[in-house]
């Protein structure tokens, strides 16, 4: 089946068509490392895991380039670190930040079974691409100086705006605009800004600083959008095959990369192909700091904060797949419950089996009908039922979640990781039991399958064999350890 990826710039699903089939280019922004990341963080971050995944797959593990920003100059940053070390030198302290938590980042997110992209940018070390880029758009026409400031002129891109699919008129309405009386238009944008000075406008320290471009005397420091379209234009061109990123950047940032790039090399595009993850809330509601429901990765895996247990990474990378990337998700304790009672169903199949030859074909079809992971889960439960009655197929079962990144040889207790030894009421437990038993006679497998979720979510693991007499199958449990 033919690789189709929903493209946000047209606004529908299209065949995958790479510029160069020998070098898939992929570009997606990371982390501001000022804080830990939080959940809502981990859905690009699996996402487009996956989408790489997929794509070396198709193209092979050596034909695609996957690039995955470090954002390390930014405001929040500067605030940390004034924060965290006020008697050290500022610089000294963002070094202190940036480098604990994007530590805390990788080691998290390894935890997620992502794949180390193949190259990890940070921002601070391309500051002279973005200089060279706003020396271009100046002497394009697409920007100005002013007050220190180097502007982008919006006015002078007559498609500006396409991306987010609104007018001019639309996104001043609706964006938060600074008011500076050097701009032009409302509408403008920093593409670099004086830094400010120890002792000005109440600062105690001075801000980060390199010598400015454009003729300009005093030292400053790249705005947010402009290292992006540096660090892709560096390690992939000007031009590149996917652009990804949760859904909240379609604008103002991603709008302004492709304003950027565009009219700094003359192209017709910056990338073919946007992709945007949906939005994430938790049980139901936005997640927030004064809602007392912000989670962060770290938190997920290391404590018992979030349903009153503790999550192994795999078991929150399934829990972000059964939905669709584009769909908003509501991340609740019932979802992850479920999510480590398929897993642990899974180990115990899969004990003692290597994986074999290639992932499952009709998997491999639904991830390539634009990333549709809700089916091709659907697809490896069948494989699993498959396995239970005929084991030669664990192999390829094993080999299909190894390759979406949902296996890597975990235990039940691995993967029980934070579960204390519960105590259940045994009458209820067999009641339950014999109902998911009579479901799988009567072939109602999607009851029986309810059946063992909610055992398993009581703490309690099953084991089917078949009576070596009857041949029938004899279900027996225990309480998960």
């Amino acid at each position: 089946m033919a690789l189709t990826l929903y493209n946000t710039l047209t606004r529908r699903k299209e065949p995958f068509d790479p510029i160069d089939a020998a070098n898939v280019r992929m570009y997606v922004c990371g982390p501001t490392v000022y804080d830990y990341a939080h959940i809502g963080n981990a859905r690009p971050v699996i996402v487009f895991d996956m989408v790489f995944r997929l794509l070396r797959h198709v193209y092979g593990a050596h034909h695609v380039t996957y690039v995955r920003n470090i954002t390390d100059v930014d405001d929040k940053i500067n605030a940390r670190a004034a924060k965290d070390f006020p008697d050290l030198p500022l610089n000294d302290a963002i070094r202190r930040v940036t480098s604990a938590t994007e530590k805390q980042f990788h080691d998290d997110i390894a935890a997620l079974g992502v794949l180390p992209p193949t190259v990890e940018p940070r921002a601070t070390e391309h500051i002279e691409g973005m200089k060279a880029l706003c020396e271009a758009l100046v002497q394009r026409g697409h920007a100005y100086v002013a007050s220190g400031h180097v502007l982008f002129d919006v006015s002078s891109m007559p498609d500006y705006g396409t991306l987010s699919n609104r007018s001019l008129e639309e996104m001043e309405a609706g964006a938060r605009v600074e008011v500076a009386p050097y701009k032009k238009g409302p509408m403008d944008f920093v593409l670099w800004k004086p830094s400010k000075q120890a002792g000005e406008a109440g600062n105690e320290k001075s801000e980060p600083a390199w010598p400015s471009p454009c003729g300009i005397s005093e030292p400053g420091r790249p705005g947010w959008h402009i290292e992006c379209s540096a660090m892709s234009e560096k390690h992939l061109g000007p031009e590149f095959d996917i652009h990804g990123g949760g859904i909240d950047l379609v604008f103002p940032h991603h709008e302004n990369e492709i304003a950027q790039s565009r009219c700094a090399h003359g192209t017709p595009v910056m990338a073919r192909v946007w992709m945007h993850n949906g939005f994430l809330q938790v049980e139901g509601e936005k997640m927030s700091k004064s809602l007392g429901n912000f989670i962060t990765i770290n938190e997920l895996l290391a404590t018992k904060t979030f349903g009153a247990s503790q999550w192994h990474g795999r078991v929150v990378r399934l829990a972000m797949l059964g939905t669709h990337y584009r769909q908003p998700i509501d991340w609740t304790a019932e979802r992850l419950l479920q999510a480590r009672a398929t897993l642990l169903d899974f180990a115990d199949l899969l004990s003692g089996v290597d994986a074999a030859g290639e992932p499952n074909a009709d998997v491999v079809a639904a991830l390539s009908d634009d990333l549709n992971t809700p089916s091709a889960l659907s697809i490896i439960h069948g494989l699993a039922k498959s396995a239970k009655r005929n084991p030669e197929g664990a192999a390829e079962l094993r080999a299909t979640l190894e390759f979406m990144g949902l296996y890597g040889g975990e235990t039940r207790d691995e993967l029980n990781v934070g579960v204390e030894v519960a105590t259940v009421d045994a009458a209820k437990v067999d009641t339950l039991v014999a109902a998911r038993l009579a479901a799988r006679r009567a072939k109602d497998f999607k009851e029986s399958d309810r059946l063992r979720d909610e055992l398993a979510a009581m703490g309690v693991a099953l084991k089917d064999a078949k009576d070596p007499q009857t041949g029938e199958i004899v279900t027996t449990w225990e309480i998960a350890r």
